[in-house]
């Protein structure tokens, strides 16, 4: 009877401790669900759906749905343990990153094969020229700079990573595209591909050119230009004394940005390393006396810079300011691709009004097969 009151008891503490835990549980549920609804966020989206019309048509359960699943308290954490698991044991980085050697990141986007590539270059070959065209009438000289995918010069790295026919092609036929419309484009890739015999042109876990290659392209970009540009400029570029982490953009992507290098004290490593670097920066020294009355007083602009993120990352601006030795307004836009930092700015009042002498187009490879836009088309109707 001892060992029935014991196998009872036993039972009895086995229940509570689960219905503790079921309770536990629900009430951990509950505080993420209710936590995930009172973010900014969230507020912001369910404010558009708060009406009887959105309840019944079920617009307003679709929002709580959304915001239940990208907005809870437990979601970055949630996603950085899948992102470990995902690289520790299958040695994969998700749909977005392919995953080379020796902690080398690659974006899955530029060896998508495309419907109608072939086509949209070619459109896109034509773009270039109607704009190049509408430019010199304008005696504004254009210098187009495409800048080859990190896996076409990075190629050492890909081990297993996938490249395809459609994106090893890409450059070279649009390269021909340009050169059948007399329209110069700088061969980044042939200047790159030497540089990368003595170290990386692009972040080991960021898609794009470090500070070394945006250096190369900036002075490739320099050579390349047959404009005068205004003299007494100069420029310096310097590197900060601490080595700090590079971008990263793959490695958020993976959803590994935040989690630690290693697991200590253990030492299990739980994500690629980060690219380390000596952040630049680039300042003016010198300007000409009347440099402050033509900005005040004069035409505008010398040298616009129009393209994407790369533009935007690894000093690319400062490299070519140092390189032009001439001031350079840099319009591009993240994630612009072939024409959204082109259709703000010839759309806009500064180019209408005080065009400059130069313009620097620069064009991710990657972005140059994918299907037209609209803000493409636009660029087509450039006067």
């Amino acid at each position: 009877m001892a060992n029935t009151r014991s196998r009872r008891s036993s039972r009895d503490i086995s229940e509570r401790l689960q219905g503790a835990l079921v309770v536990g549980l629900l009430a951990l549920g509950a505080w993420q669900g209710f936590s995930a609804l009172a973010t900014p966020a969230a507020q912001r989206r369910l404010a558009q759906v708060r009406s009887l019309d959105a309840l019944l048509d079920g617009r307003a359960a679709a929002a709580v749905n959304f915001v239940e699943a990208h907005y809870l308290p437990a979601d970055p954490i949630l996603r950085a343990a899948g992102g470990v698991f995902r690289w520790r044991l299958f040695g994969s980085g998700g749909p977005q990153v392919a995953v080379g050697c020796d902690d080398w990141l690659y974006l899955t986007e530029e060896a998508q094969t495309v419907r109608g590539a072939e086509e949209n270059l070619a459109a896109r070959a034509d773009i270039v020229a109607q704009v190049a065209a509408a430019l010199a009438r304008r005696g504004i000289e254009l210098v187009v700079a495409v800048v080859p995918d990190k896996a076409r010069i990075e190629r050492a790295t890909l081990c297993n990573a996938p490249r395809t026919a459609q994106s090893m092609a890409r450059y070279e036929i649009f390269q021909a595209m340009l050169r059948e419309r007399r329209i110069a484009s700088l061969d980044l890739a042939r200047r790159l591909d030497q540089a990368r015999q003595e170290g990386p042109v692009y972040y080991r876990t960021d898609t794009h050119w470090n500070q070394r290659g945006a250096a190369i392209a900036a002075r490739a970009v320099a050579e390349a230009v047959t404009t005068t540009l205004d003299p007494g400029f100069a420029y310096r570029t310097e590197a900060a004394a601490v080595e700090t982490d590079g971008p990263g953009d793959l490695l958020r992507l993976m959803s590994l940005d935040l989690v630690p290098e290693t697991l200590s004290p253990l030492g299990i490593k739980l994500r690629p390393a980060s690219d380390r670097q000596f952040v630049a920066r680039t300042v003016q020294t010198e300007k000409p006396a009347e440099a402050d009355d033509l900005l005040a007083t004069g035409p505008g602009d010398q040298v616009v810079l129009i393209g994407s993120s790369y533009s935007t990352n690894a000093n690319f601006q400062g490299s070519l300011q140092e390189a032009l030795r001439a001031p350079v307004n840099n319009v591009a836009e993240a994630g612009g691709g072939f024409s959204g930092a082109a259709s703000t700015y010839f759309g806009g009042s500064a180019f209408a009004e005080s065009p400059p002498r130069l313009i620097v187009w620069e064009i991710p490879e990657r972005a140059l097969s994918k299907p037209l836009q609209a803000q493409d088309r636009v660029l087509a109707d450039l006067k």
